[in-house]
């Protein structure tokens, strides 16, 4: 199991003959190029690490440059490959993580490094909005009032005269800077749109109130199009450096959640998608835009019509990776996990709140911190790496329970992600939440997704619904009655020290 992002190539023998489609997913932690053919096989991954800056505290950054960089090595990587064949490029589809901001020049030229959706030094602007007018703002764009919001990084640029915002031209995201060095085209999608927090899901237009707090002009940002956007006439030399033709259509996708749902199948009502890597999501499309009367999930556009409502943890895979350098551990994920399985349900005892970098959904709270609860002298390493994994997957329960007042039980759990390929991991999710979950042969959600859309807007598949008939599920993970009711009287001992710990945060 590889929680952590390598530049990498991985390949599939299947038949490269026949038409194939490629999907970029420019992440958190790298750059992935994905190609599968249209029934949704994969064929070939290729990954690009991009690295992170932390130049002060709270202040998460990355270089554009750098990840257009790392998109263009690894479509290339993938490329290099003798099979494929660029003429059976259908096209491209592109995902990216939501959340992040450049301020550009006239032409486009950085001045500042991308921040991040990990970025939180607006805490003060976002501690100040949630005491005031932040709800409003909230129920007219579905973000939730939280320094992962470009419209909070906005306004601390405001309020603290920071230079490349007083000097920039337009604000960006990375997908936007991307597709403007590769075509020249100033435009984003409705779901990067919604995922600024200036982007009003009722008129599907820029909220000028918004505008006007953070000191941003409507010609400052992008046209707003739909996730069937095609590109094409790409410059030749990025082309050439790919090893794509210069007249593959680029197709402008969506973002990294609502394209993990649509990759895993969850676009019906009833249907939750759980992405569980680094970070984790547990996120239900629906139609219409609704938000919580309580500001507790966000509510982002995909299309016209379909929205998608969940809730983010900072606070996945990274968790289990910090508790095994913690301990000490040199071995592998998989031998490290492996030792959970000595451990019974409850980790006898021993609770964790996996709050360690900050926590998204439900506490909305930069400043929560992890703990563990109920320590005694009879835990052991094994307990401990049972009650991370365990303390992941109640944090999920908790923003599913969430979600599942606002727009009802779930009635199908797909899960992708690094996470789900830990075996014990995918059965203490299942007896948490006390549902099947199902599996998918392929982590590469949102990639797929992408690539679907791709098919979509080129006209070769008929719809988005369509993808159902190529979700590709490995094995379904049943529950344990026993263990499930074992764990509900966990949980509540957990939600109880969530609600008592967040008054010290």
């Amino acid at each position: 199991m590889n929680l952590i992002s390598n530049d990498r190539l991985e390949w599939r023998e299947l038949d490269m003959s026949k038409d194939v489609v490629l999907a970029l997913d420019l992440g958190t932690t790298s750059a992935k190029a994905v190609l599968f053919n249209t029934e949704g096989k994969l064929i070939a991954e290729a990954e690009k690490e991009v690295t992170s800056h932390y130049p002060h505290k709270d202040w998460v950054e990355q270089d554009p440059d750098d990840i257009e960089r790392a998109a263009v090595t690894a479509i290339q990587t993938v490329m290099s490959h003798d099979e494929v064949n660029p003429s059976h490029i259908l096209g491209v589809g592109l995902s990216c993580a939501m959340h992040s901001l450049i301020c550009v020049d006239e032409n486009f030229a950085p001045l500042s490094r991308a921040m991040i959706w990990a970025d939180g030094r607006s805490h003060q602007q976002a501690r100040a909005l949630k005491q005031n007018d932040g709800h409003v703002f909230y129920k007219n764009t579905g973000m939730p009032t939280h320094t992962m919001s470009p419209f909070t990084k906005l306004l601390w640029m405001k309020e603290n005269d920071f230079e490349p915002y007083q000097k920039a031209a337009y604000f960006v995201s990375v997908k936007e800077y991307i597709l403007q060095k590769w075509f020249n085209h100033h435009a984003i999608d409705y779901a990067m749109a919604s995922a600024t927090g200036l982007f009003n899901i009722h008129t599907f237009d820029w909220d000028t109130s918004a505008l006007d707090l953070v000191g941003v002009k409507r010609n400052q940002l992008s046209k707003i199009v739909p996730p069937t956007e095609i590109f094409t006439h790409i410059h030749e030399s990025i082309a050439r450096e790919m090893g794509i033709s210069d007249e593959t259509p680029f197709v402008i996708g969506s973002a990294d959640g609502q394209l993990a749902n649509l990759g895993s199948g969850a676009i019906s009502p009833g249907e939750v998608a759980i992405s569980a890597g680094t970070s984790g999501a547990i996120r239900q499309m629906v139609e219409g835009f609704p938000v919580s009367d309580n500001e507790e999930t966000f509510c982002y556009a995909f299309t016209e019509n379909l929205s998608i409502v969940g809730g983010p943890t900072n606070n996945g895979g990274i968790a289990l990776q910090w508790v095994k350098e913690l301990l000490g551990y040199e071995g592998t994920f998989e031998a490290f996990i492996e030792e959970a399985s000595d451990v019974a349900p409850g980790a006898d005892g021993l609770l964790f709140h996996p709050y360690i970098n900050g926590e998204r959904a439900p506490l909305w709270n930069q400043h929560a911190r992890g703990n563990f609860f109920g320590i005694s002298v009879t835990h052991q390493e094994k307990h401990f790496i049972r009650a991370v994994l365990e303390g992941i997957v109640y944090n999920l329960y908790h923003i599913g329970q969430v979600l599942a007042d606002q727009i009802g039980q779930p009635e199908k759990i797909t899960v992708n992600g690094g996470l789900a390929r830990s075996s014990i991991w995918n059965q203490i999710l299942a007896d948490v939440f006390g549902q099947e979950i199902c599996v998918q042969e392929t982590h590469h959600s949102a990639a797929w997704g992408a690539a679907w859309t791709a098919l979509v807007a080129l006209e070769k598949a008929q719809s988005f619904e369509q993808i159902k008939e190529n979700i590709h599920i490995e094995k379904v993970i049943r529950p344990d009655e026993n263990k499930h009711q074992i764990y509900m009287q966990y949980f509540e001992t957990y939600k109880m020290l969530s609600r008592d710990l967040a008054t010290y945060f």
